[in-house]
């Protein structure tokens, strides 16, 4: 191989070797960034009364009020139940997500006009969640786990008066329900503003955004959230009326027996 050859050989092998680098430089750093978005508040329990207010296609507006309470296991894995209080047509309804590592949350729901609990497949991630615009796996996106996606940074750029980063995350599991999401995560308080949930064709399908922050005991957190569904033009909205962090929380509250008695 002649001089000229090689240093074109060189010089390519090189270029492949930093585009590599850099390529797993910024997906470990995208990964750091999704963390921290997901961890950043910190707090033994969550407890919170909010409004949920779902919005037709029509604009007619259908409002339930719900309590929503959480609290890590020994293990730190997430458990979250919701129980809704109004209207009296879904008085006693309660559903229980709890969080595995690695793999799908297990989820069950107990509704008063059946008088049993059901567990909720995980085929079943995609399906409304109580007639809103928020699907079962979206309840409990969240503390969804970092590592069950694929993460890259697309660019950093200024949204609403924030400076974000632009990730976007493809799940390993090909059966989950969508194929990307596209989240703007702020740069200084790792708030995740915005995310873009796309289906399996690519077709963004839903926007999901943090419209309001206001800090409680010491936390910066959400306290109106928006989910709108892109192609069938409703949207739901949550509306935290009240915040609780660290209020003791029996562990019998996160157990199917709750579900079905509403006592722990």
């Amino acid at each position: 191989m002649n001089k000229k050859l090689l240093f074109l050989f060189l010089a390519f092998s090189l270029a492949g070797y930093f585009a590599a680098a850099q390529e797993t430089s910024h997906s470990l750093d995208a990964l750091s960034i999704v963390e921290n978005s997901r961890s950043r508040i910190k707090a033994d329990t969550t407890s919170i009364r909010s409004r949920m207010i779902i919005t037709a296609k029509n604009g007619s507006v259908t409002e339930r009020v719900m309590d929503q309470y959480s609290k890590k296991d020994t293990s730190g894995n997430n458990r979250v139940i919701i129980v809704f209080q109004e209207p009296a047509s879904v008085r006693g309804t309660r559903f229980l997500t709890m969080e595995n590592p690695n793999q799908n949350n297990d989820q069950w729901i107990f509704l008063p006009s059946l008088s049993r609990v059901r567990r909720i497949a995980a085929s079943e991630g995609s399906g409304s969640f109580m007639g809103s615009d928020f699907s079962y796996d979206d309840i409990s996106s969240s503390d969804r786990k970092a590592n069950l996606d694929s993460h890259r940074i697309l660019r950093e750029e200024n949204s609403g008066g924030k400076d974000c980063y632009v990730i976007e995350s493809n799940p390993f599991d090909t059966n989950y329900q969508y194929s990307k999401m596209i989240q703007w995560i702020d740069k200084k308080d790792f708030v995740t503003y915005k995310i873009e949930l796309y289906d399996k064709r690519g077709t963004l399908v839903k926007l999901l955004e943090i419209l309001e922050l206001r800090e409680v005991q010491g936390r910066l957190a959400p306290m109106l959230t928006k989910m709108t569904n892109i192609a069938d033009g409703t949207s739901t909205s949550l509306n935290v009326v009240n915040l609780k962090y660290d209020d003791p929380i029996p562990e019998g509250v996160f157990t199917t027996r709750f579900l079905e008695t509403g006592r722990p």
